[in-house]
């Protein structure tokens, strides 16, 4: 029974899975159909999509080709218009060309026939030209056979007599017209150093090369040497100075050629004597503090010198040159008067002439700036100046006037000469500068020694005070082109030679005299 039931039960089982999976199955098929019919519709449906875009994307593309297609059309269309207006023009140039040609074609034609008519009447000159010069011939030979000379002879017989003629008027006059200008250029000359000179009224000082210093009692002397001399070694070494202690009452002598140095000196020591203390540390220190204290006074010195001459914008370090020239003497004459002078003769001198004063007077006060440093730098102070003003901004016309002044530039402008002849009044005017006795005649002697040591000299004669210096020739032995190398020779040998303020002139001089007698 039981068997019955399960196999009837498996027998329901395997049934019921059947029937199952008949279902199941009819199922499955019913889903794929579902799914095709789904495909097809999407396939369908985008079928139909893309055939729309495809449409859509042709028309477009036909919108552009006529978009495109329209645009070139116009392009053409302009650039028609364009190449008609060009044409228009070539055709408008061109017809100008053809009436050019046509004009020149006329012109040309023109020229043609003028240039036969003066063929023609070149020709007819040419013959009219041949028929004179045979006239001229037959005139010639006629005066030939008339005269007894050729044409040549005769043509430079005149050609002299004109040459000879000419040449002596010429030389008459160039003569006539030298004397004149030079009588006016040194009467002219005199007068404005005349003028200057009765303008101008300087006071002279001569310049010592020892100075004293006064002392409260004799025994300050043995103080001053210390012990041992260091205190009077400290002072000779700290200023330079020559300490001179003798047997003179209460009295210290300094000695040294630089001013400058003297006044240190002088000052140091009669600050230390008053103070009472001397040894050398102190001796330093008051040194230094006068020095510096000098340097300030030098700034001031130069600042007046400036605002007296009435010149400005000067370099400060220019300033203190000028104001070291106080402590500066030439031949006993303090260089900062001297320079101020002839600032002042430059400016009146400038001022007859029409010139800058202001200018003069500053290439004047410059002039001898090299002197202020002149011992510590080599080369003549003339230069030595030049290259101050230079290194401090001062024009080229001031720089040149200072390297002139003594000739060692030649002179290229009138300021330039200005200062010389200022330079040379100021140092030839009685009194400014000291000279001994001696010094002056064998200065002199010197000075025709040198000019009689050439060969051809007969004699030599120092005139003006050595200013100038006349020397006399052989003139069988020195002819006359000689006598300007001769002269040349004699001032380069004083130059070499001798030592003196400002300059001197040579002048050589060759006479032939023929003496006769009527008896």
């Amino acid at each position: 029974m039981l068997s019955s039931i399960i196999i009837t039960a498996f027998i329901c089982i395997g049934i019921g899975a059947g029937i199952g999976f008949v279902v199941q199955r009819q199922l499955y098929i019913k889903q794929e159909n579902d799914a095709r019919d789904l495909a097809e519709r999407i396939l369908d449906e985008a079928r139909k999509e893309a055939v729309a875009h495809k449409k859509e994307v042709l028309l477009q593309g036909q919108d552009e080709i006529f978009r495109q297609k329209k645009e070139m059309e116009e392009d053409i269309k302009a650039r028609e218009r364009e190449v008609k207006k060009l044409e228009a023009r070539i055709q408008e140039k061109q017809e100008r060309l053809e009436s050019k040609t046509e004009a020149m074609t006329r012109r040309e034609s023109e020229l043609v026939s003028t240039e036969k008519k003066l063929a023609k009447q070149e020709q007819s000159l040419s013959d009219k030209s041949k028929h004179l010069d045979q006239l001229v011939l037959e005139e010639e030979r006629k005066l030939e056979q008339i005269s007894g000379l050729t044409a040549e002879e005769a043509r430079q017989r005149i050609m002299k007599e004109i040459e000879s003629k000419t040449r002596h008027e010429a030389a008459k006059m160039i003569r006539v017209i030298e004397i004149e200008a030079q009588e006016k250029a040194t009467r002219k000359a005199r007068e404005i150093l005349a003028t200057a000179i009765q303008r101008y009224a300087g006071d002279y000082v001569s310049e010592q090369t020892v100075s004293t210093v006064e002392l409260p009692s004799e025994d300050m002397k043995g103080r001053i040497i210390g012990r041992e001399g260091r205190n009077i070694r400290a002072i000779e070494a700290a200023t330079g100075v020559d300490l001179i202690i003798d047997d003179t009452p209460e009295t210290v002598v300094l000695s040294a050629y630089s001013p400058l140095r003297r006044q240190i000196a002088k000052q140091a020591l009669e600050r230390l004597i008053s103070d009472g203390r001397i040894h050398p540390a102190r001796i330093e220190d008051v040194v230094n503090k006068v020095e510096q204290e000098m340097d300030v006074k030098l700034r001031e010195i130069g600042e007046q010198a400036t605002f007296d001459v009435g010149v400005h914008g000067i370099h400060p370090e220019i300033v203190r040159l000028l104001g070291q020239l106080y402590y500066r003497t030439s031949y006993s004459q303090n260089v900062l008067h001297h320079s101020l002078e002839v600032a002042f003769l430059c400016g009146v001198m400038a001022a007859e002439l029409g010139m800058d004063v202001k200018k003069a007077k500053r290439a004047g006060l410059l002039h001898d700036l090299g002197k202020a440093v002149d011992h510590e730098v080599e080369g003549p102070h003339a230069q030595i100046g030049a290259d101050l003003a230079k290194k401090y901004g001062e024009s080229k016309e001031i720089i040149h006037a200072i390297a002139a002044h003594h000739e060692d530039v030649p002179p290229q402008t009138v300021l330039a000469v200005l200062v010389q002849a200022a330079d040379s009044l100021s140092g030839a005017r009685p009194g400014a500068r000291k000279e001994l006795l001696e010094n002056y005649v064998k200065r002199l002697e010197e000075l025709e020694g040198i000019a009689t040591s050439f060969d051809g000299v007969n004699r030599a004669y120092a005139i003006q005070a050595g200013r100038e210096l006349r020397v006399m020739v052989d003139c069988e032995q020195v002819n006359d082109d000689r006598i300007y190398l001769l002269c040349k020779d004699v001032a380069k040998k004083i130059e070499e030679k001798m030592t003196y303020p400002g300059q001197i002139k040579v002048t050589v001089i060759r006479e032939k005299r023929a003496v006769g007698y009527a008896k």
